[in-house]
């Protein structure tokens, strides 16, 4: 077959075989040629078994040993004619391949089982998994120039690969090297499966026994057709397929023995996962391991569940009296070299084990809705958590909108306090504008009443009708500034009540809705939040504009109060200037008057810079002019006394001084009105301006 000659199976084994009992349908489509071999293999196959027998016996007695010699002797004359039958019979089977295949198929599952010649394993494993003409092998050359990113660990495990093999010892020896182009080249064209460690186990098999493009073009049509490629997936579904298939087997056929792997927390995973990855490849030794794989080249993962379940019967006994760790060492150091010699008895113990397909297949198909079951429940597992993500975050949502609502709510009550201050204040204010409309209408008629009994002092005893406008205007800004506060409240409400709205409906839409409207509940909510802080900066607008206009309007009357106090000066001035004019008209008859005149005047310009003073100011004058009186009545009793006037002109003088006294008189009074009026006045101002403070 043109293949290296690296097998590690001995010639008497591969000799050794037995023919099979074929089937009266077989021996029919058999040529008397053949028969004659098969006769020839069952009479050597009783040779051997006989002196197999006799050897045993001879170990265990001290005998002569000449007569085994002789038997031995004769035995491997026989081998070697039985081998040169074995090739001729193989070869046939090789030429005529298709044939055996469709008419012979159970012949050639027997042979099979006695393992196939070393040098015919080559062509015979390819012929099997139908691998001689794969377009895949076009390939191989270009896939090697390709890069792949699993040849790190590639790399890594190949050294662990066969270290005891001639084929694989050393570094960048020629078995690894082809090796690592085998591996790399699956890597790439089966991308989601990559690279496996047990993989290199079977490729390092195919590569003793065939070159590495054919080695290549087996390896894929094994991970095609043999489920090889669902063990060495990332998720290992079918591995724990096998695992639990290999348990229920476990359980029929020896339930003690799986009673104490139980008691003893002796998984099966522990001991039968690099079966099923390996096939036994690093469980037994090579020779036996090619055999097995003979049989799994044409019976698939059959012969892996028959192979472990004979081995367990085989130690059944030993590892029921060992515990966990006994068991562990026995599966690592006795077990593997159990069937050194012959392994022909493990094969017919593994055909003795009970196996049926259908209920193989109902395992798969419980495993299957087991596993369906245990993804149900992680996705709703997984589901739950998602939800309980999501209520945790309305949670966290609904208790920044409680914290939300709480500050508004404060904010509300502040709105209504501050409300309730401007409506007071505006009551207040009120209040003293009737009163001081009342007062005005006072004044008005006081001074009309003034103005006809002295037409002279008309236009200095009250504020004119400008001043009484100038408070008019004041009072519409008042009226104005509270219309805009109630507005402003209003709007206020409006925005609270319906931000109260939207924030409950939207509470009850997110209980109520599915989880699939998740990403638009948060949407939603984001843009409810956009909205609620834009009513809040309207809010916030719409309470800046009020406190401006009430700035505004605070100005407005300052600015108005400082006018009117400007022309309140500004009559006073004026006023003052025609006293001081009228004094001068009493100077020429009067000349002590004038001085009092213009403490007078100076009295009334203190009364300017400070109202509550006048009053006492026109009091000392009051005072002043009675002493003044007084003394003047004192003068006219003494020129009456001594005699200093004549009868005429004391008379004269006495009219003169009445007539001074009178008008003295008169001037107290209208002091007297005028420091009424502007005393009035001052203390409304004051009161008015604290209100609009307030």
């Amino acid at each position: 077959a043109g293949s290296p000659v690296l097998s590690p199976d001995s010639s008497s084994h591969d000799a050794a075989l037995s023919a099979p009992a074929a089937s009266p349908a077989d021996s029919e489509n058999l040529s008397p040629d053949e028969l004659e071999l098969l006769a020839k293999l069952e009479e050597q196959n009783r040779l051997l078994e006989a002196d197999s027998k006799s050897m045993r016996s001879m170990s265990g007695s001290r005998r002569n040993s000449g007569s085994s010699l002789v038997s031995s002797s004769s035995a491997s004359s026989n081998l070697s004619h039985l081998e040169e039958d074995t090739w001729i019979l193989w070869g046939r089977i090789v030429n005529e391949w298709d044939e055996w295949r469709r008419k012979k198929d159970k012949l050639l599952k027997e042979l099979l089982r006695k393992g196939i010649p070393h040098h015919f394993r080559a062509i015979v494993w390819q012929l099997l998994c139908n691998a001689t003409d794969m377009p895949v092998k076009n390939q191989y050359s270009e896939l090697l120039k390709m890069s792949s990113p699993c040849e790190k660990l590639i790399r890594r495990d190949i050294a662990r690969t066969y270290p005891e093999h001639d084929f694989f010892k050393g570094q960048d020896s020629l078995g690894q090297e082809v090796l690592f182009n085998v591996m790399k080249a699956y890597s790439l064209v089966d991308r989601e499966v990559g690279y496996c460690q047990g993989s290199a186990f079977i490729v390092g098999l195919l590569l003793m026994q065939m070159p590495e493009e054919e080695a290549f073009c087996v390896f894929v049509r094994l991970m095609q057709e043999y489920r090889l490629r669902e063990l060495f997936k990332p998720s290992m579904a079918e591995l724990g397929l096998c695992i639990y298939q290999f348990e229920h087997l476990l359980q029929e056929q020896l339930p003690e023995l799986n009673v104490h792997f139980r008691s003893q927390s002796f998984h099966t995973s522990m001991y039968a996962s690099s079966w099923f990855l390996t096939l036994f490849l690093t469980f037994l030794p090579l020779p036996i391991a090619t055999r097995i794989f003979d049989i799994f080249m044409y019976e698939g993962l059959e012969i892996i569940f028959r192979i472990g379940i004979a081995i367990l019967q085989y130690n059944q006994t030993d590892l029921i009296q060992l515990d966990m760790e006994g068991m562990s060492q026995h599966f690592q150091k006795v077990i593997p070299h159990q069937f050194d010699s012959c392994p022909d008895k493990l094969i017919l113990r593994a055909y003795q084990v009970r196996y049926n397909p259908k209920r193989m297949k109902k395992l798969e198909k419980e495993y299957t809705t087991i596993k369906n079951k245990e993804m149900e429940e992680q996705i709703e597992i997984k589901r739950l958590r998602t939800e309980n993500r999501l209520l945790k975050q309305r949670i966290e949502t609904l208790e920044k909108g409680q914290v939300t609502r709480a500050q508004e709510a404060e904010e509300n009550y502040v709105i209504k306090r501050e409300l309730a201050v401007v409506r007071q204040q505006c009551y207040t204010a009120s209040e003293g504008l009737e009163k001081a409309q009342d007062t005005i209408r006072e004044l008005q008629q006081h001074k009309v009443t003034t103005q006809q009994s002295h037409p002279l002092k008309r236009n200095n005893s009250l504020p004119d009708e400008i001043n009484v406008a100038q408070l008019q205007d004041e009072l519409k800004l008042v009226k104005l500034r509270e219309q805009e506060t109630l507005r402003s409240f209003r709007e206020m409400q409006e925005i609270l009540c319906w931000t109260l709205y939207w924030s409950t409906k939207l509470i009850l839409c997110h209980w109520k809705e599915s989880p699939k409207k998740n990403a638009l509940n948060e949407l939603q909510d984001k843009l409810m939040s956009l909205r609620l802080r834009e009513a809040q900066g309207q809010a916030e607008l719409k309470e800046v504009k009020l406190k401006i206009l009430q700035l505004e309007s605070q100005n407005q009357i300052n600015c108005k109060l400082v006018i009117r106090h400007e022309q309140e000066s500004a009559g006073l001035q004026e006023r003052l200037q025609n006293a001081l004019s009228h004094n001068k008209t009493l100077q020429s008859q009067l000349n002590e008057m004038k001085r009092k005149m213009a403490e007078s005047d100076c009295k009334s310009k203190e009364e300017v810079m400070a109202v509550r003073l006048r009053e006492a100011d026109s009091m000392a004058s009051m005072a002043e002019l009675r002493q003044k009186i007084a003394e003047l009545e004192i003068q006219k009793e003494e020129g009456l006394i001594q005699g200093q006037l004549n009868h005429s002109d004391s008379r004269q003088y006495i009219t003169q001084l009445r007539e001074q006294i009178a008008e003295l008189k008169n001037e107290v009074r209208l002091s007297q009105t005028n420091t009424h009026v502007h005393t009035l006045v001052g203390k409304f101002s004051c009161y008015l301006s604290q209100s609009l403070h307030m």
